[in-house]
């Protein structure tokens, strides 16, 4: 019994092996000696192999395309594009779960649960309900599986990783182990709905009162970490919306509705949706905006917000020297060798759109050239700045889809003014100076007891100072070899020297000079071999 999971292993790393060369990437397992394919081409051929390998794979190309500070634009490009869309599993294997996680039965728990599921994707599938009180609700189950296949497919991936690392240089620039670990953390959340629950109710929260945007409700009574049961919204996906009979005025008019909502969430709540796909977005009767899938969500704090405000005002005042140090602020890493090289190319990025007025500017192109700074620079971006990205790049793509005349910055302009104008009035000027006086302040009733501490540990001889100089312990250890190799030099001259006097002068002393004369010999050849073992004359 215990070999069946490492054959079964065995079987899928085969299988890896042989998708990977039949979509080019056979070099990688050693099965060719160079790159096969067009280069050109890699990005639709790692979508293509990572869709073929499954669910998982999927998932974790999705991951990649949310990495543009690893990953190049082109392989970002084509990766978004992977849908997680599978089979769905059997109604037995829905009750069973139900049985397991809530204690009940489906006819018990449920007034009518639909058997087939309205939506299926690789950790679980979405059914129709309605609870004992006659609520409507949508009961999302986990499948049965999805754990243990989720952990062993994130084994076959550490080994792959460490065959990437060993093996492909062309895919140097990726980190691919740590790339592995951030997926097993990112997955195993999306495996615990309560987190997602949690979501939901601070998404709830948030537009309590809203006449734009409608979240639902959830039943924790009927939620576990893997059964999360929420309000039935009744609507029509955007993905399902024909707006080809649409005028232009009404498809520019959601487009916006949809963008006002989300720099609602970026810039006032600090709280983002992080997949508006078109799917996870419905369009009520009454013309309310329906939100749905809250497993990927993404927080700004208020010095983030901050932070973001001083960039946005350098930039707007054309004070580009400042943004290096602005991005550092934000926890954007770069070479600081190349900050020359950062600043000169933010310029010409700054002047090929300067000037140029809203309507002229296309976002996907303006982010993509973003993107492609991000990665030729070697930066890497706080996660919470990558699912912003995502976020932002996949919002601008559905609603130009929309509405190919829309720009997002248009909506996200006066967010940012209002942000600026929020930073920097009277009233949050003296509530920083108030926040800034009471920590000087604490400083200032700490810093008595902390010189009293230090006095008393210098009066006590407890204080000890250490200083450490690169180089300085190699020195000293060349110094005490020097010192030694000196001393043995003036011990053999002064056995030779002794030897010499004791021979010349000292009746009968033949044998005691000759035994002098060896010893300082043998510490002499002992002495130039020690100089010439060291390589140092």
């Amino acid at each position: 019994m215990s070999t069946r999971p490492s054959q079964r292993r065995i079987s899928r790393l085969s299988e890896i092996g042989r998708v990977a060369t039949r979509h080019g990437f056979g070099y990688a397992l050693g099965r060719r000696r160079t790159p096969d394919g067009d280069p050109a081409g890699r990005g639709r051929r790692l979508r293509e192999m990572l869709d073929e390998l499954g669910p998982t794979f999927v998932k974790f190309g999705q991951l990649l395309s949310t990495r543009p500070d690893l990953v190049p634009p082109d392989i970002v490009a084509e990766l978004r594009k992977l849908q997680d869309d599978v089979s769905p599993f059997p109604y037995a294997q829905v009750r069973q779960m139900i049985r397991e996680e809530l204690e009940l039965e489906v006819e018990q728990a449920f007034l009518s649960f639909d058997e087939a599921p309205i939506a299926a994707a690789s950790i679980g599938q979405v059914h129709r309900a309605t609870l004992p009180n006659g609520a409507d609700v949508i009961v999302k189950v986990q499948r049965p599986e999805a754990p243990r296949q989720i952990e062993s497919d994130l084994q076959l991936m550490r080994s792959a990783a460490r065959v990437v690392r060993d093996r492909v240089r062309a895919f140097d620039f990726i980190d691919a182990d740590a790339l592995v670990d951030e997926f097993a953390r990112s997955i195993r959340q999306e495996l615990d709905y309560q987190q997602e629950a949690r979501n939901a109710e601070t998404f709830r929260r948030h537009f309590a009162g809203s006449d734009q945007v409608i979240v639902p409700k959830v039943w924790w009574r009927y939620t576990t970490g893997r059964v999360l049961t929420l309000e039935r919204l009744d609507g029509t996906q955007v993905a399902d919306l024909d707006v080809s009979t649409w005028s232009d005025e009404e498809r520019r008019e959601l487009a916006h509705r949809m963008t006002d909502v989300w720099m609602t969430m970026i810039f006032r709540h600090g709280f983002f949706h992080g997949d508006p796909h078109p799917a996870n977005i419905l369009v009520l009767e009454d013309g309310r905006l329906g939100l749905v899938d809250f497993g990927l969500a993404g927080r700004l704090t208020d010095d983030d917000l901050g932070r973001l405000t001083r960039l946005f005002v350098d930039v707007a005042t054309e004070n580009l020297s400042a943004v290096p140090q602005r991005l550092a602020e934000l926890g954007v890493r770069f070479p600081h060798d190349r900050e020359d090289e950062l600043r000169a190319r933010l310029e010409e990025l700054y002047l090929r759109y300067y000037g140029a007025r809203l309507s002229e500017l296309d976002p996907i192109v303006l982010i993509h050239d973003g993107l492609d700074l991000v990665y030729s620079m070697s930066m890497r971006l706080p996660t919470r700045f990558v699912i912003l990205d995502k976020t932002i790049a996949t919002l601008g793509s559905v609603t130009v889809q929309l509405y190919p005349e829309f720009n997002v910055f248009e909506v996200a302009r006066p967010y940012a003014r209002r942000l600026v104008a929020e930073r920097y009035s009277p009233r949050r000027i003296a509530l920083n100076v108030q926040r800034d006086v009471r920590e000087l302040g604490s400083i200032a009733r700490e810093l008595p007891y902390q010189v009293r501490d230090v006095l008393n540990e210098v009066r006590d001889g407890e204080v000890k100072i250490n200083i450490a100089n690169p180089g300085f312990d190699d020195l000293t250890h060349h110094v005490d070899n020097a010192v030694n190799r000196i001393a043995v030099a003036l011990i053999v001259v002064g056995g030779l020297l002794g030897s010499a006097i004791v021979g010349a002068f000292a009746e009968g002393g033949g044998l005691l000079a000759i035994t002098g004369f060896i010893l300082s010999g043998g510490f002499g050849v002992w002495l130039i071999w020690g100089i010439l073992r060291s390589g140092r004359l």
